[in-house]
């Protein structure tokens, strides 16, 4: 991964646009489907205008949301191509769709009905397992209803489920394609957009892929379907003040971690109001000095302490280089999409630009 300059900033993630596509294109070829990029919470918290515009050279069909004001962002930034809300829409939520031209997912009967008369394209949702959102497979009252509604509907584009396994139970996501195979032979018709298969369904091949696939983390570099993407991510923290510390010297709040002896602190201006999970606290590890460098005590909002002989100003990594991304989400005891997601508005967003 190319690494910009420092800035002055405590704090930034330097975001591989390049990788975005090259992991982009990884799935394209691996599952000979049709891009739909899931774009929602700010592009997994890099940049959804920044990764739209950068996955125009594939030509994908279109973006996915998750809610009304996401698509109107893109609208805003210029994105022209169509894009689907993900997440059930409350009944004023389908006005600024219609207003903002974006599809919403339809998955019950009375949304499907307000919305109809518009005339405007739609996906409808299928719930095949994860018991979430959407027409239950198995719910024959309301997919009869459904049925009659979309019986000559102008505006049905698509129809998608959702593989709630698709990295750990092949057996369990192929019961959930047959529910949704199921499920469209007793429809009306087949609306021009079958999906179903996010990363870890697409690169797994063809089989899933129908006439679009919705890669998600993929794409900025969480692994998916014991596949490892090109990195996307770089967090990094400079050194604010350092310390030498004697042995029963506490560090940080609650004095949870005791020094053994002498030991070299020095404090990343990075916390968890940045991002940096609290369940690191004595536990996980960050790079600097082309080391990783153990946690010590508790992160704290601003500030996270690290044994290191460091200078002030000298540059931690996070997450994204030796520590990766899905290193660092096991020791935090979560999963990489929840550390990208939860990168705050403080920390500065740096593109390294695609060719």
């Amino acid at each position: 991964m190319t690494i910009l300059e420092p800035t002055r900033q405590r704090a930034w993630v330097d975001v591989d646009l390049t990788a975005v596509v090259s992991n982009a294109r990884t799935i394209a070829n691996r599952s000979r489907g049709r891009l739909l990029p899931m774009v929602k919470a700010n592009g997994y918290g890099l940049g959804a205008v920044r990764v739209s515009r950068a996955l125009e050279v594939l030509e994908p069909w279109g973006f996915g949301v998750a809610t009304p004001a996401e698509g109107a962002e893109l609208r805003a930034a210029g994105i022209t191509r169509p894009i689907v809300v993900f997440s059930p829409v409350v009944p004023s939520g389908l006005a600024e769709c219609a207003a903002q031209d974006l599809r919403p997912s339809l998955g019950d009967v009375a949304s499907l009905a307000a919305w109809l008369p518009s005339g405007k394209p739609f996906h409808l949702e299928i719930d095949t397992g994860m018991a979430r959102a959407g027409l239950r497979w198995s719910d024959g009252t309301a997919l009869a209803d459904a049925a009659r509604l979309l019986a000559g509907a102008s505006g049905w584009e698509g129809v998608f489920t959702h593989f709630h396994s698709s990295d750990t139970d092949p057996a369990a996501t192929a019961v959930q394609w047959e529910r949704f195979e199921m499920v469209l032979a007793a429809l009306p018709s087949r609306p021009p957009l079958v999906h179903a298969a996010n990363s870890a369904a697409a690169l797994a091949g063809t089989r899933y892929a129908a006439d679009l696939v919705r890669p998600g983390v993929y794409l900025y570099g969480g692994a998916a379907g014991g596949m490892a993407p090109q990195p996307v991510a770089r967090l990094c923290a400079r050194v604010v003040a350092t310390r030498q510390l004697q042995a029963g010297d506490p560090v940080s709040y609650g004095a949870s971690w005791i020094a053994p002896g002498p030991v070299a602190v020095a404090t990343l201006g990075i916390g968890y109001a940045d991002g940096v999970p609290r369940s690191l606290s004595n536990h996980g590890a960050v790079e600097l000095q082309e080391r990783r460098c153990p946690i010590l005590g508790r992160v704290t909002m601003d500030m996270t302490m690290i044994e290191s002989d460091a200078a002030v100003g000298e540059i931690a990594t996070v997450f994204g280089g030796i520590v990766t991304l899905d290193q660092q989400a096991v020791a935090a005891g979560t999963i990489s999409y929840e550390l990208l997601t939860s990168l705050s508005a403080r920390i500065e967003r740096r593109y390294i630009e695609a060719p």
